[in-house]
């Protein structure tokens, strides 16, 4: 099972640097670079939701499951 990780795209997409997006749902940009880049073993669904809430877009949005 592959989950594919969009995140940079939606950023792209609504203009949203990782600064910024780090910053609005409080976690660290390093963290941040680690979720885009799909290197989390998990993400905490509340993480989750500041993330769709700010960039106002689904988790569907996000994360992509990709059957290998």
């Amino acid at each position: 099972m592959e989950i594919i990780v969009n995140l940079d795209v939606m950023m792209a997409k609504r203009k949203v640097s990782s600064k910024e997006l780090a910053s609005a749902i409080g976690i660290t940009e390093a963290n941040l670079s680690l979720l885009k880049r799909g290197k989390v073993k998990g993400v905490r669904f509340d993480t989750l939701a500041k993330i769709c809430t700010y960039l106002d877009c689904q988790p569907g949005d996000i994360l992509e499951h990709r059957p290998q």
